[in-house]
């Protein structure tokens, strides 16, 4: 039963002509999926409405050619061929009793038009974002009502979707908020004060509202502060201003907080609710509804939000993706069952991979249409086979988990005397405590399964596991970091002279901690290398962090932490060091070579870090194997691998690889639908 607290979440909110049934809304989000497989973007916007969202927006959706952000994968609606992709999700959504929104954008600096080779268009002539060799043209007045013709046609084609709210996006990368932006040097009446920087968003929201019709909402999604200091927009100068300025036009107000890493900041770098300090004062300036985002997953930090007059609706992207049943899990009364994000932005990178939505702690996001996977339910079992899962880590556990949900009888053998493996351990490295979210929901779950047996400190062997006699063998036994120096940059173990000690991150984590002058030589390219060097530097050492990359935990690009983590490492002491690979160690120093010009250069190391690849722990794979060809295995009729056991990979992969296995056990044909181009067209 649900704690009364939390009913004024399940309010209905009136936005304009429509009303959404409750308090959550989700929010904007890329996925990766896009005008591209269209059903299967249907699909993953479909299971958010039947988890209870009452508003679900699409990502960005261009409304012209010359706003081209290909190859990012997202929405557009540039003529009529675009309606019947986006009607798919109008259609799953309606169906769940939700309003469908369509986030109508037109992006300016951030766009090179690759694709359609269109000049760009912005306030001002300067280069486009990133390192392509491109210049916008700045606006005339003739664009100018040319982009609010374009814009009135996409509202148009959204309405004939079938979308219930039409967002008029003032984003970071949008022409409206580069137009309002201090940073907009215009001289004319779109430039100066802020009463003239506003004006080409009131004419968005106008042509939105005559496109749209009387039964469409238009809400307008905008920055408050641009986090960019004195020379940017900031909410107390004339964020809010800004809004009153508008405060009645729109029918709601979804609020967001710099650049997309301002606004989505990792678990890292930033807490729950950490926005809630830019949103004090607006709604003193409009009586329309207000969303705002902070990776909410607590219902008693929304609840008071709301109660306190500070939101009228509850935002989310990250969170209605680790868990879409998030609100109906709320309403429900089941708050132990809430997949709590873990602010690892994994999904964002799928977004820069340009391919279906993942989530490290929702193994089903992106899978809805092409594998049939639904966060709630699974096929229940096809048999009595009995199963023995080796290793809970993060794939032992979400395996033996989504075993026991199909019905099967399952037994989880933890060598260690606590659950979680590499989540553990690493879960007490600095910044990463949030990622113990995914042992715990996961343990949770198998706590109230009565067909799961959870043994600890059972290091089993392959005399323990025959004598088990279970019907399958799954092995979760994880992986170890290399100490050879093999990974990325070198193929091969490399000339390690005993005068400079080798530790490895299982080393750290497991208390053997250096002292001295540390080299932290990373070649993955992820999280790791980073933290582990702080965890040195908070215990005093001096240390440097190498690596043959152009840049520090180059891969953190993709999850929008990459300047953080630079900044982090400043202001804990560490030198950082890029471009260098190492080629071994000898008498106290470590070689290196520089990665572009060949250059050798030596440095003093009392020890050195070595965060490079892993080696799946297979040994009992290969030993179990040998028993099954020999015929010597028993009752067991198979033995499997999962995890990094299989492949080291980041958590992710993990608990996929977990999932899948539960998923397609003694399933002879695992759905894997693709979306083709229709040549009929």
């Amino acid at each position: 039963m649900r704690d009364p607290r939390f009913d004024i979440l399940f309010q209905p909110v009136r936005i304009g002509p429509v009303v959404a049934r409750n308090r959550f809304y989700q929010a904007p989000h890329c996925n990766g999926m896009g005008n591209l497989r269209p059903q299967a973007h249907a699909a993953m916007r479909g299971i958010k409405a039947e988890g209870g969202w009452a508003v679900v927006n699409t990502e960005h959706c261009s409304v012209h050619p010359s706003g081209d952000l290909m190859p990012e994968v997202l929405q557009m609606l540039w003529d009529d061929g675009d309606i019947p992709p986006l009607a798919l999700m109008v259609e799953a959504v309606h169906e769940h009793g939700s309003l469908a929104g369509v986030q109508l954008a037109y992006p300016a600096y951030y766009n090179a038009n690759r694709m359609t080779r269109d000049v760009p268009l912005g306030p001002m002539d300067r280069p486009v974002s990133g390192h392509h060799p491109v210049q916008v043209r700045a606006m005339d007045k003739s664009d100018i009502k040319a982009l609010l013709g374009w814009w009135k046609a996409a509202a148009q084609r959204a309405r004939k979707a079938g979308f219930d709210i039409l967002n008029v996006d003032g984003n970071f990368s949008t022409i409206a908020f580069q137009f309002i932006s201090p940073r907009n040097q215009r001289t004319d009446e779109y430039g100066g004060s802020l009463k003239n920087r506003v004006r080409l968003l009131k004419g968005l929201i106008e042509a939105t509202r005559e496109g749209g019709g009387d039964a469409c909402a238009v809400s307008v999604r905008l920055i408050i502060d641009e986090l960019f200091g004195p020379e940017g927009l900031r909410a107390a100068d004339e964020g809010i201003e800004a809004i009153s300025l508008l405060a009645e036009l729109p029918d709601l107000w979804d609020l967001v907080v710099g650049t997309w890493a301002d606004d989505s900041p990792t678990s890292r770098f930033a807490s729950e609710n950490d926005h809630e300090p830019f949103m004090t004062g607006i709604k003193g300036v409009t009586t329309k509804p207000v969303v705002g985002v902070g990776r909410f997953t607590s219902p008693d930090t929304m609840a008071g939000l709301i109660r306190r007059g500070v939101l009228d609706m509850i935002g989310a992207a990250r969170p209605s993706i680790a868990d879409p049943f998030l609100p109906k899990k709320i309403e429900e009364g089941r708050y132990e069952d809430i997949r709590e994000c873990i602010g690892c932005n994994i999904c964002v990178s799928s977004h820069f991979a340009m391919t279906n939505l993942r989530c490290t702690q929702n193994p089903t996001m992106g899978e809805e249409w092409r594998r049939g996977w639904h966060p709630e339910r699974i096929s229940t079992r096809s048999s009595d086979a009995t199963v023995l899962v080796v290793g809970g880590g993060p794939a032992g556990l979400e395996c033996a988990r989504a075993l026991g949900q199909r019905g099967y009888q399952v037994t989880l053998a933890e060598r260690r005397s606590r659950l979680g493996g590499r989540v553990t351990l690493e879960g007490e490295l600095p910044g990463l405590r949030e990622w113990l979210r995914v042992r715990d929901w996961r343990v949770t779950q198998l706590d109230k399964l009565t067909n799961v047996g959870v043994y600890l400190e059972s290091d089993l062997g392959v005399a323990e596991i025959l004598e088990f006699d279970a019907d399958e063998v799954v092995l979760a036994t994880g992986s170890q970091w290399r100490a050879d120096g093999v990974g990325r940059a070198a193929f091969k173990p490399l000339a390690l002279s005993p005068s400079v000690p080798v530790f490895t991150p299982d080393d750290i984590m497991g208390g053997n901690i250096p002292s001295g002058q540390i080299i932290v030589y990373d070649d993955d390219h992820y999280y790791m290398g980073a933290v582990i060097a702080e965890k040195l530097a908070l215990a005093g050492s001096n240390v440097t962090l190498v690596t043959p990359a152009a840049d520090v935990s180059s891969f953190t690009i993709n999850t929008l932490e990459n300047i953080r983590t630079a900044k982090r490492l400043y202001e804990r002491g560490v030198r950082m060091v890029t471009h260098m690979a190492l080629t071994g160690t000898h008498e106290g120093q470590a070689l290196f070579v520089d990665a572009r010009t060949g250059a050798t250069e030596h440095r003093e190391a009392d020890a050195l870090v070595l965060v490079t690849a892993r080696l799946p722990r297979n040994e009992l794979f290969a030993a179990l194997t040998a028993q099954l060809d020999e015929g010597r295995a028993g009752r067991f009729r198979r033995v499997s691998r999962i995890g990094d056991c299989e492949a080291p990979a980041a958590i992710y992969a993990a608990v996929y690889s977990g999932h899948r296995f539960a998923q397609e056990f003694e399933t002879s044909d695992p759905t894997l639908r693709r979306e083709r181009i229709n040549l009929a067209i």
